[in-house]
């Protein structure tokens, strides 16, 4: 954030927007901004949301002065969405190592359940769920870390996110990391925004897929995943 800018009293909201606008960036509610945040912008940021929340919780008419529950809420709130939840839009890509493929593996490999949280881009309601990735390497197929598999997950699933885009974005984000012939990626979620409001029905939930390359060619080598993912869920 420039001094003029600093000068001016410009929101540093909006002078992100401009940055993101000027180079033609989209800023949906699932994509990465962290690129556009310059150091000690994302400090200001924070006081910023936590200001508007403040004015969210006057005009429900909530009496944070005197409230002691409240009287805080605002800035747990900003620094929940800005560090936790809606992380995943702000923070750098986790580091991956990769390792090449020197044993040249080309079997089945299966990682998961992985846990994710999410939140609907809808209602900001929570999303909870399991997410399940078979890989089908090759000789050229980049090896990395079970661990990197879950923080992947996690930095992609902490925006507000539609069930549907969300594994896309993970499967593509895996397939540029590892390159294998075979990708695969199942989520199963419970949606808040139908358990806690809505129909209010605490049993429902969402299953999706993406199937890439090998898993979408081969039926055999699909069904041998679905299968042994099913006796883990």
């Amino acid at each position: 954030m420039s001094e003029s800018e600093q000068d001016k009293g410009t929101p540093v909201s909006v002078v992100i927007r401009n940055r993101l606008k000027e180079s033609r960036k989209r800023f949906h509610a699932n994509d990465n901004i962290a690129d556009f945040i310059q150091p000690g912008e994302l400090a200001l940021l924070l006081d910023e949301v936590e200001a508007k929340m403040k004015g969210v919780l006057e005009s429900l008419v909530i009496d944070t002065q005197a409230d002691h529950n409240t009287h805080d809420t605002a800035r747990r709130v900003a620094k929940m969405y800005l560090h936790e939840v809606f992380g995943g839009r702000y923070a750098t890509q986790p580091k991956i190592t990769e390792f090449p493929n020197v044993e040249h593996l080309n079997e089945l490999m299966i990682v998961g359940p992985i846990t994710v949280r999410s939140a609907c881009s809808h209602h900001f309601c929570p999303v909870m769920g399991k997410v399940w990735i078979g890989v089908m390497p090759n000789e050229h197929t980049n090896v990395i870390g079970l661990s990197k598999y879950a923080r992947l997950a996690d930095w992609i699933m902490s925006r507000p996110q539609i069930q549907e885009e969300a594994v896309v974005q993970l499967a593509d984000l895996i397939q540029e990391k590892t390159q294998p012939d075979g990708l695969a990626v199942v989520m199963n979620a419970t949606h808040y925004c139908m358990s806690w409001r809505g129909v209010k029905d605490p049993d429902s939930r969402m299953i999706n897929s993406v199937m890439r390359g090998a898993f979408l060619k081969d039926a055999n080598l699909r069904r041998e995943f679905l299968s042994l993912i099913r006796r883990e869920d």
